[in-house]
């Protein structure tokens, strides 16, 4: 038997931590580095969406990856090319001047770094389980530990970034982003753990797009799977508008940016102690129970916020919406983690999270028009009805059951 060891698992942790707050960083630095040129929020957004929807295909691909190629030459691959994508930004500047830093080029580069971004976190997730055995540890406790190690990162990634911006100028806060990719690939670099190296190929189909296509079958066909991913879909949709387009809308129209603030920062808040949470809930609260009133909960402070109460309601309600919501995706991790057998792991993972990448857009799209012609209150409503509805038919759900039994 193996000694154990948390080295492996906290590795990981560390390395999630690190390259997840290079990210948060970044999502300050490019649009403030177009608002510094000219004040537009137009090219602002188009630098935005530039690193949103690469996110969209990169995630089925990386999952591809992770399987093919190995996990953890998968993940330093990614960091790598994250620090490329983001130190390329000053070298443009020594080289050919600050104002060569414009809107294509920013552009261009944050779409580089985030079509990247998936395979790093697809490769570390999918090593959870080796590791956390290796630790001693449950794999509900180390996904829980790991998806609070990612919200930390990106509470404190924006935060470090708005202090670097404002003490070494946006274009040198790049050098800093870098070196985090840079230390998060030296991390993973450092790590030896069961599983991580290089996959046996015998057990792969020998093209790429079959091998897409086999972890696609998988999730579908099994039941548990593919009823957690169209709730997801429906779950995503629903709730991104909130935190993107209706929230900043309020505080806008209200003139209030620090405000707006401090509700984005109780929802991560929440969403960081309902994760860590969810390792000391595990042991008496069945994954069904947490799902379905995790869903449940959030529809209810949505309708709540609907209303459009004063700040303290709004902030309490947006923590604990958060804080509801912190344990569902170590729940996902878990059933992915435990019914993919380990060839499979990485497509399950990545087909799964290109899924919620997708409904994101579709519910802005969706909102931002509803808000402006039917107003915030209708919006609000309009989202959180539906939220409500799906947990109230996840009770029925005969599949969710399967949550809670060990797989064969």
């Amino acid at each position: 038997m193996a000694s154990r060891s948390r080295v492996p698992l906290g590795l990981i942790l560390f390395s999630a931590l690190v390259a997840g707050a290079g990210n948060g960083i970044s999502i300050i630095a490019f649009p403030w580095l177009v608002l510094q040129r000219n004040g537009s929020a137009m090219e602002a957004s188009v630098v935005a969406m530039a690193a949103t929807l690469p996110l969209l295909v990169a995630t089925l691909f990386a999952g591809t990856a992770v399987d093919y190629l190995g996990r953890r030459r998968v993940s330093m691959l990614s960091d790598l090319l994250s620090a490329l994508s983001v130190a390329a930004v000053p070298v443009i500047a020594l080289s050919f001047g600050a104002e060569a830093v414009n809107v294509a080029v920013l552009a261009t580069l944050a779409a580089f770094g985030a079509f990247f971004d998936p395979a790093g976190m697809t490769a570390r997730e999918t090593m959870l389980p080796e590791a956390a055995a290796q630790a001693g540890w449950t794999l509900d406790k180390a996904n829980s530990g790991y998806e609070a190690v990612f919200n930390l990162a990106y509470i404190v990634g924006p935060g470090i970034g708005g202090v670097l911006i404002a003490t070494i100028g946006g274009i040198n806060t790049m050098w800093v982003t870098a070196g985090a990719f840079a230390l998060s690939m030296a991390v993973i670099g450092a790590l030896r753990l069961e599983g991580a190296g290089v996959p046996d190929r015998t057990q792969l189909p020998e093209q790429v797009w079959a091998g897409i296509v086999e972890g696609l079958r998988f999730v579908w066909n099994l039941r548990v799977l593919r009823t957690l991913a169209l709730i997801d879909l429906a779950v995503v949709g629903l709730y991104m508008p909130m935190e993107s387009v209706l929230f900043p809308k309020y505080f806008t129209d209200r003139s209030e940016p620090a405000q707006l603030g401090w509700v984005l920062m109780a929802l991560s808040i929440g969403g960081l102690v309902g994760a860590l949470g969810y390792a000391v809930t595990s042991r008496f609260m069945s994954r069904r129970v947490t799902m379905i009133a995790a869903v449940l909960i959030l529809g209810i402070t949505m309708t709540v916020i609907a209303v459009l109460p004063p700040l303290p309601v709004i902030l309490a309600m947006a923590a604990i919406g958060g804080f509801a919501y912190g344990p569902i995706q170590p729940i996902y991790n878990y059933v992915m983690q435990t019914r993919a057998p380990q060839h499979l792991r990485g497509r399950v993972v990545g087909v799964m999270g290109s899924l919620a990448y997708a409904a994101g857009p579709v519910g802005l799209i969706v909102a931002g028009p509803l808000a402006d012609g039917a107003g915030l209150q209708v919006t609000f409503l309009a989202l959180s009805i539906p939220m409500i509805l799906i947990g109230v038919v996840a009770l029925f759900l005969p599949s969710l059951r399967e949550l809670d039994r060990t797989p064969g």
